[in-house]
């Protein structure tokens, strides 16, 4: 069950009243309650006899159980805090061995964090990496992950791919990737950032070898910050730092002397370096309180509630938009028509106030639980402007 329809949140943002910001999926505002968060752990360094040893655990480890719920897993300590996708990626790509006949499965202009590791991985090791583009003819979501399902063989070690696509939220069948890299052993990694937070997403059901969510985006969180979830496959690997908050008995700072090889349990030896951020961390904390009221599959129906009848609105107008099976309602591109002035464009919707972004040959719209009729309006509006004058 959903619950109740969720209502317009703007109130949790100091977003201008004049302003229709429809860009979450470049970067989420900042909610007041985790500005108000952040802050206060910048001030607590004032007088830093008060930080405790405890507080350099306790608030990551109940950071790392909210995030946990918010993915449906039952085990805290498969989490890890990371500065950013990449971070993880290459903390993955270090415990994954590739070779000659070997190959890692990518999609076509996906995010370069979770591309570069992988080019690293294959040059330094031997093997090829697969790019696999999207159909030549229709939309891009149709057909697919047909396509990234028949570059999956024996040799396969790695599918590394979102959970969307980060630059026009076409959607990717991953339950049936999943099911693929399963027969023939092949791990499979998820960059949820453009998911995660905004849709439902359930680990436990899914069962991924590795989650990585960028934390500034859907999650509403600070810069800098990232969580990544860890399945079995990774969960005893070899960290990408040597950290000693990641050693077994590091909470004891009088005994850090008495060197130990163990690691702390489960993902938190890939913890970051000075992960006990007394700002990041309370802050992504108090946006994750959010978040976890709000409930994602209630934000995916106020955003597709918003959205209701525009799309057949925007396509009169000679945009193309993806069939609702492959759209998300949270995230979506829009395709311009053949001879569109981009300079135009971009002036209508700046004179509306319309803020979106312009990612490969779609203009990306990313409304979120802060948005109103109106914002969806003005896009409108702006788009009517720049092309029905052409």
């Amino acid at each position: 069950m959903t619950g109740a329809p969720l209502a317009c949140q703007r109130h949790h943002f100091s977003l201008p009243e004049d302003f229709h910001y429809l860009n979450c999926a470049y970067m989420g505002p900042l909610p007041l309650a985790a500005e108000r968060a952040g802050i206060a752990g910048l001030r607590a360094k004032r007088f830093p006899q008060a930080i405790s040893p405890e507080d350099f655990f306790a608030p990551a480890d109940e950071l790392r159980a909210k995030f946990a719920r918010l993915i449906g897993e039952a085990e805290p300590n498969r989490i890890a805090t990371v500065p950013s996708v990449s971070y993880a990626v290459s903390t993955i790509t270090r415990n994954t061995r590739a070779g000659p006949g070997s190959n890692v499965v990518i999609v076509h202009e996906q995010f370069p964090g979770n591309v570069y590791p992988w080019r690293r991985l294959v040059a330094e090791e031997g093997g090829e990496l697969r790019v696999v583009g999207p159909p030549g003819e229709g939309g891009r979501g149709e057909g697919w992950t047909d396509r990234i399902l028949e570059r999956v063989d024996g040799g396969t070690v790695a599918v590394a791919m979102g959970t969307v696509h980060w630059t026009d939220g076409t959607r990717f069948d991953v339950e049936a990737v999943r099911a693929r890299t399963h027969e023939v052993g092949a791990a499979l990694i998820l960059d949820g950032t453009q998911t995660v937070g905004a849709a439902p997403l359930d680990v436990a059901a899914l069962a991924p070898d590795a989650l990585i969510v960028a934390g500034y985006k859907w999650l509403l969180g600070p810069y800098s910050l990232s969580l990544a979830w860890f399945g079995d496959r990774y969960l005893d690997g070899i960290p990408l730092e040597e950290t000693w908050i990641g050693r077994r008995g590091s909470e004891d700072f009088a005994g850090l002397v008495d060197y130990v090889d163990e690691y702390q349990p489960g993902a938190l030896r890939f913890d970051v370096g000075q992960r006990s951020n007394f700002a990041l961390i309370p802050a992504l904390s108090a946006s994750l309180d959010l978040v976890l009221e709000w409930r994602p599959e209630r934000i995916s129906g106020y955003c597709a509630a918003l959205t209701a009848g525009v799309f057949v609105r925007l396509r009169e107008l000679g945009l193309r938009v993806e069939d609702p099976r492959w759209r998300c309602p949270h995230l979506f591109g829009l395709g311009l028509p053949p001879g569109t002035d981009l300079e135009r464009l971009k002036a209508c919707l700046a004179r509306r106030r319309v803020g979106v972004s312009f990612r490969g040959a779609s203009v990306r719209v990313s409304p979120n639980v802060y948005n109103t009729r109106d914002d969806m309006e003005a896009l409108v509006a702006a788009f009517e402007t720049a092309l029905m004058s052409r």
